[in-house]
This record gives C-alpha cells, sequence and structure tokens, in this order.
C-alpha cells in the first residue's frame, strides 16, 4: 500500500463521522486552484487558454485558507496552471500543514529542482508531478521537448530530499498499454511513494478535442495497463477505482467529493465542468442540481466521463462504508489481478497505430460511447 496508514486513518475517520451525524453530502478533497498561468501550453489542457488578465490573477494565502476552513475537507489537491509559478505558495502551503490538511501539490515539475529548497518535508505535503507516459509521449503530451527529463531531475531531488511524490499520469485515446507498463517500471525505480493515474477529460477549452477516450477506450486500456501487474508497482489511489477504470466495478460520480475553488470562487458542479459559480462552499453545496450530472443524468458533458476528481471519492466511500468494501479495498491493494484476456490485449496493436505517441484524428471524430 503506498498511502501512509496516518492519511488512510484521517480519511477513515472523516467518512465515519460524516455518516455518523447523517450528512449525504461531503467533500474528500478540495481542489484548491490559486492561479491558471502555467508555463506550459498542453494541447490537452483548458486552463491556459484564458487571456492575460486572467492568467495574471491569483489567490491570496488567506483567500486559500479561508477556503480550506470554509469546506473542511481532509485533503487539499493544488493543481493550476501551475502553482510553482505562484510566489507564495510556500506559504500555502506551509498555512495547510499548520492546519495539518494532506496536501498534493501539482506540478509539471519544470521550476521543482529550483525552488524545492523552500519547502519542508512533511507526511502532510505530496509532490505530485505530471508524467504521461514515457519521454517520447511526455513530450508530446506536455507540447515541450525536454520536459520529461527537467520533470525526472525535480523528482530525484525531492525523493533524495526526504519528500513524498507520487507521479500524475493522464492517459488518452491512441495510448499503448505496453508502452505505459514500461513507464510504471521506470517510475518506480525512481522511489517514489505510488503512482496517481486517470484517462483523459474534455476541457470545453482545450485546443485539442480529438484525443479522449469514450468510456469503453477507458475500459479496455485499463484492463490491458492494471492486469497481471507487477508487485512493484504502487499506487497512490483506491484500488476501487482502480478497478472501475478497469470495468470490473460500477460507480456513479460524485462530484461533490472534490469540489473546486480558484479566483472566480466555488466552481459548480466540479473541477472540470464551469457551469456557474458561487460565492460560498455552502451556496455550492445547496444550490448546485447535483442530479444534473454524472453519467446516469443524461448530461452529454459528463457522458464519457470517468476521472478521479469524480469517481474516485465514491470508490473511496464504498471502500470505507462497510465491511465488504474494506475487504474489497484491502484485496486490491495487494492483488495482482491476472487476466489472461488482458494479456492478449497487450499483443494487439494500439487503437490508432503502433505508435507511443497520441495520435490526433481528423475534426470528424466523434467523442461518444464506442463498442471497442
Amino acid at each position: 500500500m503506498a498511502i501512509p496508514i496516518s492519511q488512510v486513518w484521517t480519511v477513515f475517520s472523516y467518512v465515519w463521522k460524516q455518516r455518523l451525524t447523517g450528512t449525504k453530502r461531503y467533500p474528500l478533497v478540495l481542489m484548491l486552484e490559486p492561479l491558471f498561468r502555467c508555463n506550459l501550453a498542453c494541447a490537452g489542457c483548458g486552463k491556459v487558454q484564458y487571456p492575460p488578465h486572467v492568467l495574471k490573477r491569483m489567490l491570496t494565502p488567506d483567500e486559500c485558507f479561508a477556503a480550506v476552513d470554509e469546506c473542511g475537507a481532509p485533503m487539499v489537491s493544488i493543481p493550476g496552471g501551475e502553482p510553482l509559478l505562484h510566489p507564495q505558495i510556500v506559504e500555502i502551503v506551509n498555512g495547510l500543514i499548520a492546519r495539518k490538511k494532506y496536501i498534493y501539490l501539482c506540478t509539471n515539475a519544470l521550476e521543482l529542482k529550483r525552488r524545492i529548497h523552500e519547502f519542508t518535508p512533511s507526511k502532510y505535503l505530496t509532490f505530485s508531478v505530471h508524467l504521461d507516459g514515457e519521454r517520447e509521449h511526455h513530450d508530446y503530451s506536455v507540447c515541450r521537448e525536454g520536459g520529461w527529463d527537467l520533470a525526472v531531475e525535480g523528482i530525484k531531488e525531492a525523493v533524495k530530499r526526504g519528500f513524498r511524490v507520487t507521479p500524475n499520469s493522464t492517459f488518452f485515446d491512441g495510448t499503448d498499454p505496453n508502452s505505459v507498463r514500461r513507464y510504471f517500471d521506470e517510475v518506480m525505480a525512481l522511489g517514489v511513494e505510488g503512482i496517481v493515474l486517470s484517462p483523459g477529460y474534455s476541457y470545453d477549452k482545450a485546443p485539442d478535442q480529438h484525443r479522449f477516450l469514450g468510456r469503453a477506450r477507458v475500459r479496455r486500456l485499463f484492463r490491458a495497463i492494471l492486469s497481471n501487474r507487477k508487485k512493484s508497482w504502487k499506487f497512490n489511489m483506491s484500488p476501487l477505482f482502480l478497478e472501475f477504470l478497469m470495468g470490473d466495478r460500477s460507480y456513479e460520480c460524485t462530484p461533490w467529493g472534490n469540489p473546486a475553488y480558484n479566483i472566480f470562487g466555488w466552481q459548480k458542479p466540479c473541477y472540470l465542468l464551469q457551469d456557474g459559480y458561487a460565492e460560498t462552499f455552502k451556496e455550492l453545496m445547496e444550490t448546485t442540481q447535483w442530479e444534473e450530472y454524472g453519467a446516469a443524468s443524461g448530461n452529454p458533458k459528463c457522458a464519457n466521463c470517468m476521472v478521479s476528481c469524480g469517481y474516485e471519492p465514491t470508490a473511496v466511500m464504498d471502500g470505507f462504508l462497510s465491511v465488504k468494501g474494506l475487504m474489497s479495498m484491502a484485496k486490491g491493494w495487494f492483488s495482482s489481478y491476472d487476466d489472461e484476456h488482458a494479456l492478449k490485449l497487450l499483443s494487439e496493436p494500439a487503437p490508432h497505430g503502433a505508435s507511443t505517441l497520441v495520435q490526433i484524428e481528423s475534426p470528424a471524430r466523434s467523442l461518444e460511447e464506442t463498442n471497442v
């Protein structure tokens, strides 16, 4: 198991407190975006497409602390943009550590080696470094040659200094599962705590809208990637969510499990969709029409989504709130998921050719569910 026992216990206790008090909707992870500005311009990202006056805006440390205190979630993810471009990011992180929040600071790590000395190792702080597969694949995805090498340098320096580090990987249509499995070997050899992964999601503002996976392709890809896994691979995620990606479980989205706060306020309904903003967390929870979101709602924006920020909270709750769930989760942490059919998938050509790179198709391609 890659997640420290203290973190597991904190989340377990928090979930059961909500159950005992009768709270039906509650956050597990606050997605705190202190800025949208970034030093990359990835083709699949919808954040850096904002106009310059928006990209210049940043949350202050006090605004961040107020959002964290108002939300009350035990964990805080700090995505962006690139958080290491925020001049007060160290003050923000230290303030959250003082509040005993488990922090995942998401970074492309281009600045990590240069700034790592400003941070202090803590069980509450994890650097979640974006690495989207092997070197060539990653550099293609982030639209920057040499991005992999800089990120790996940052990872090595952070590990050497005693920090918790997890590579955070997003995979798109055309990904070669064999390449991903080789990538798992590479990153675990760097001494990271565990791997975080997710299928790509179609941001409305992303310049490339034609490489996102339908649900059937997600299940096919992740079944090939995650079955017959090596003991050396460790994942900093709920094993039940990984089983969901593999097609072994059916879950509904709990978008309130990962609420998002940024320079515009509380984003409705989740980190990935922008259907308005609320001024307070209470307003977000009470006025959002939650039944209008998720695959079961029929909302076309949610039809193909299987990403962690919507479904991992569901898996965590399933794993913690029953004996059966706890047993399934414990089994998942130590299972290799032997699957002969998945081995055959590894011998098949990648869906859009043998290249390890994502192949971008014509604009006419539909993103709807497929049967393969």
